[in-house]
């Protein structure tokens, strides 16, 4: 006597339409401290792709215009690589930008530098592209402030992208360097101040948490 099929029933209506769709595309973060090599590894998977003839779609902070950052060096690796890169301020609405590039040629990739500064909106912006234009986004960027607080576009990454990749620096002690010390113009600790500063060496310190926390006198 053959024996009845069984049938996978589900309460939700769209669960058998989804049974059926491809792989969707995910939303990474990269996060690190600073010298972890962030935008390095950015430039190496757009070349990845363009490698294989791919069409890819940079971006980066517009508030992040250190140098020759303007043109050719939007995003630049400290061992020397750089490439153009379009720039998102608070207002820019990265949907439409990328939804619209995306309809003139096809994009097998978005890489994101300085995610740190995104909002929230325009971080749901970029998990929309994943998830309805099937278009893998890369974020890299800087998990928390030189207070130790979240940097809002962090924040929101890491409560909703797919993947969460953390890249590792090294303190001075050998350690895992998680924490960005800011510093003044003689090397001592800054306490206080606006969350954004744009700098580099000269103004910030990867450190442990312990030295970190040590530089900031908080647990005399």
């Amino acid at each position: 006597m053959a024996r009845p099929q069984a049938r996978c029933q589900s309460h939700w209506p769209f669960a058998a339409q989804a049974l059926s769709l491809p792989a969707m595309a995910k939303l990474y973060f990269y996060y690190s401290s600073m010298n972890a090599g962030k935008s390095t590894t950015l430039l190496q998977a757009d070349f990845n792709y363009r490698e294989r003839g791919m069409q890819t779609m940079l971006w980066t902070a517009a508030l992040d215009d250190r140098g020759e950052r303007a043109a050719d060096h939007a995003i630049e690796s400290r061992i020397g690589l750089h490439a153009r890169a379009h720039r998102f301020a608070p207002e820019t609405d990265l949907w439409a930008r990328i939804s619209a590039a995306h309809s003139v040629e096809p994009l097998s990739c978005v890489l994101v530098d300085e995610a740190q500064f995104l909002g929230e909106a325009q971080v749901w912006q970029l998990a929309r592209v994943a998830d309805q234009l099937g278009i893998p986004v890369l974020c890299y960027g800087l998990r928390t402030d030189f207070q130790g607080e979240l940097f809002p576009g962090a924040k929101a990454l890491l409560g909703i992208a797919d993947s969460l990749i953390e890249l590792k620096a090294v303190c001075h002690c050998g350690r895992k360097s998680s924490m960005n010390l800011r510093v003044d113009a003689e090397g001592k600790a800054v306490k206080q101040g606006a969350q954004t500063e744009i700098g580099g060496n000269d103004r910030y310190v990867a450190l442990c948490r312990k030295h970190f926390t040590e530089a900031l006198g908080w647990w005399k």
